[in-house]
């Protein structure tokens, strides 16, 4: 058994046995048969933990505007091409309930970042009607950026169950790098703990690809994960927007997707039992991107379950797929695409984290 073989059976003997600079190994794999064999042992690792099952997240855009202003992202508060919106609050929750008919675990209901007492009871309302509007055990997960813990906590007594807030990036220089001198690391990586510590189902994630980074800051990314104690990871590539002030930094599709793939494999082998999103940024990448993401070891999709009209105006990138579908065109594409691999859907079922249910005895902690 050579060196990386060696690497690929320990991680997938156990959770966390890699230190970073081996983790860096796997990510930093160019040959392509280690490539394969890196995905073929996270889908391996993906099999034993929550099986050849993909669980769909109806994600609702609930509104674009947006107080932070970071260097990448196309909703970003100076970006004065973006057409602003905010969905009603009956509206969004018609469109939870939607999902929840349509099968779907659960609902994501995702915006800009917005700190205001407004915004707060909004959300709060927005909650209390779709936990009362749909069944006990689906989940309500919200990815509404940093707010305090006072604000994450009466989300948390409305009903919510899981948070997504991601980290971008765990080393602080390259975060700085991009995003403007106010965004802080510090308390961002102080939002994760706050979330946790009101038992919310905690999810974060990373861009790879940013201008600077290396295999061993995504490996360190990774470790990152484990050590914040994530339930939920969700990862994309960095894909430059034309209407952000890193718009000319260097892109290549055909090596964002390797690297995607390879970073996906390298979580799961480390992480094992969470649950790992194949971000829709992957069909950007390649038409299959989404797929070949389950089989690297991914085990949630995100079909889109915003009304159409709203979509257009919800682009952290260009090129983002499926903007002319309806909610129903999109769950059945999904779930061919899924049955083409060889998966099934797991359909009505929240797809609680195996971590987190070790964590908690089962399912949903209560609030």
């Amino acid at each position: 058994m050579n060196s990386f073989d060696n690497l690929l059976a320990r991680a997938a003997a156990g959770r966390g046995a890699l230190r970073p600079e081996e983790l860096a190994v796997l990510v930093a794999a160019r040959d392509p048969a280690e490539r394969k064999a890196l995905r073929e042992a996270a889908y391996a690792v993906k099999l034993r933990a929550t099986g050849p099952r993909a669980f769909l997240r109806g994600l609702v855009e609930i509104g674009n505007a947006c107080a932070k202003n970071c260097l990448y992202c196309g909703l970003r508060r100076d970006n004065a091409a973006t057409h602003r919106y905010m969905i009603p609050e009956a509206d969004v929750v018609r469109m939870a309930r939607s999902a929840f008919e349509m099968g779907y675990g659960s609902a994501v209901l995702q915006s800009g970042e917005i700190e205001s007492e407004e915004n707060t009871a909004r959300i709060e309302r927005i909650v209390r009607a779709i936990r009362a509007a749909t069944a006990p055990d689906f989940a309500i997960v919200l990815s509404l950026g940093e707010q305090t813990r006072e604000v994450y906590a009466r989300w948390r007594d409305a009903g919510a169950d899981r948070y997504l807030l991601r980290i971008e990036t765990s080393n602080p220089e390259l975060y700085a790098s991009i995003h403007p001198a106010d965004h802080s690391w510090k308390r961002r990586r102080g939002c994760l703990s706050d979330l946790a510590s009101l038992g919310y189902q905690v999810g974060t994630g990373v861009m790879f690809g940013i201008p600077g980074q290396t295999a061993l800051d995504i490996a360190r990314d990774i470790d990152f994960f484990r050590e914040v104690d994530a339930d939920m990871i969700g990862m994309g590539p960095f894909v430059p927007n034309p209407e952000t002030p890193m718009a000319g930094a260097p892109f290549d599709k055909t090596e964002a997707l390797e690297l995607a793939l390879d970073v996906i494999a390298a979580t799961r082998l480390h992480l094992h039992d969470c649950n790992i999103a194949a971000a829709t940024a992957l069909q950007v990448l390649a038409p299959d991107g989404r797929e070949r993401a389950l089989l690297a070891g991914a085990n949630v999709m995100m079909p889109n379950a915003t009304d159409r009209q709203y979509r257009a105006d919800y682009q952290l990138y260009k090129g983002k797929p499926c903007l002319d579908e309806t909610s129903g065109q999109c769950r059945g594409c999904l779930s061919a695409r899924i049955a083409r691999i060889g998966e099934t859907v797991a359909w009505n079922d929240p797809g609680t984290p195996p971590h987190y249910a070790a964590k908690h005895g089962g399912g949903r902690a209560e609030p």
